[in-house]
């Protein structure tokens, strides 16, 4: 369970690089012991705020509070967070070991509440041991970093930044250079590590499925701004806005008409929905989930179409279908031959207003 304490607070945190403003006044709180991710596509600010949460560069204004003291100016090593980068900066001339003991053996007795060097050095060990079988990575102490794979090296880094036991461990897409199974394995790995360490780790991906599987929030990143925050869940079933829906899963997104509440058009049709609160005849995006559309016969659809396309994706078909204004993406268990007129149906529940973005 999150408690319900902020950790870390971000307030109104602007950086420019020159002329040019990577993020635009954010604001953002993350609590002790959740997940969180910054997503977003590459350029969109999330490896910037991260570094500045550690310390590697100062905002261009704003502060960074942590546990309610201003920390913006304090430098990396004084603060209680570790990063692990997307390059492991392992060191190649120490074995597994001594790579993780390293940040332990520059700290004096006192520092690791130990009265004497000897009793350090058994601390160490306790601690290199601990992370050692919590990374899985038992019996590889005395192995050279060379001879570790690309999924070994990255478990060194992990168990190297958390076994200084810092409150917060920043993440910069750590698992970029993994194969696509190894990356699925490792995200439930870091998720059950945080959860059994109970602390807080923040993430940095451009991959939504990394996100939504690992996060208890979401912060999505575009242009330098924070364009929603919430938990997988909410962000998946109820975008902001188009940018969203469209990052976050799959989307069909169109332009519409919200002529009174309830009830828009789109695509030449006048369809039911749920959503309320919109001007008479505002021009509104419209955004429906390619498995939130059903497909029946041609003479009973709301809308009909040609299958265009039909990939087979495992646990569904995916199909373009051709409507003549508009080529829709949808997923069904049944699979339509090419070439076969289609009816497609929604119902007014998946079908998602948003208000048009106002260009920055």
């Amino acid at each position: 369970m999150i408690q319900d304490t902020r950790l870390i607070e971000i307030k109104n945190v602007c950086k420019r690089f020159g002329e040019t403003e990577v993020l635009h006044d954010v604001n953002l709180y993350i609590r002790k012991c959740e997940f969180v991710t910054l997503l977003g596509p590459s350029g969109c600010g999330k490896t910037t705020l991260l570094r500045i949460l550690g310390g590697f560069e100062m905002p261009t204004s704003g502060e960074v509070l942590f546990e309610g003291k201003d920390v913006t100016a304090i430098p990396p090593y004084k603060r209680r967070i570790n990063t692990v980068f997307q390059k492991y900066a392992l060191f190649n001339h120490l074995n597994v070991y001594d790579n993780i003991a390293f940040g332990l053996k520059l700290k004096t007795p006192e520092q690791m509440g130990c009265k004497s060097k000897k009793e350090q050095k058994e601390e160490i060990h306790r601690r290199v041991m601990r992370m050692l079988k919590l990374v899985k990575m038992e019996g590889y102490e005395k192995r050279s970093t060379n001879a570790l794979s690309g999924g070994q090296q990255q478990r060194i880094a992990i168990a190297r930044a958390l076994v200084n036991e810092p409150e917060v461990l920043l993440l910069d897409e750590p698992l970029g250079a993994l194969d696509l199974k190894l990356r699925k394995e490792m995200q439930l790995e870091l998720k059950t590590m945080q959860q059994q360490l109970g602390i807080t780790f923040i993430y940095v991906t451009h991959d939504q499925e990394e996100a939504l599987t690992m996060s208890d929030t979401i912060a999505v990143m575009n242009g330098g701004r924070i364009q929603q925050i919430g938990d997988p869940k909410g962000i998946y079933d109820e975008p902001k806005n188009a940018f969203v829906a469209d990052f976050i899963g799959e989307s069909n997104i169109l332009d519409g008409v919200m002529l009174e509440d309830e009830l828009v058009k789109f695509h030449g049709t006048e369809f039911q929905c749920v959503d309320e609160g919109f001007a008479p005849d505002e021009p509104v995006d419209v955004v429906i989930r390619p498995e939130d559309i059903m497909i029946v016969g041609a003479d009973v659809g709301m809308l009909t179409g040609t299958v265009e396309s039909v990939i087979f994706k495992g646990v569904h078909y995916e199909m373009m279908v051709n409507t003549g204004a508009q080529r829709w993406k949808v997923h069904s268990t049944t699979m339509q031959p090419v070439g076969s007129q289609v009816g497609m149906t929604i119902v007014p529940y998946n079908i998602h207003i948003m208000r048009k973005q106002k260009e920055a």
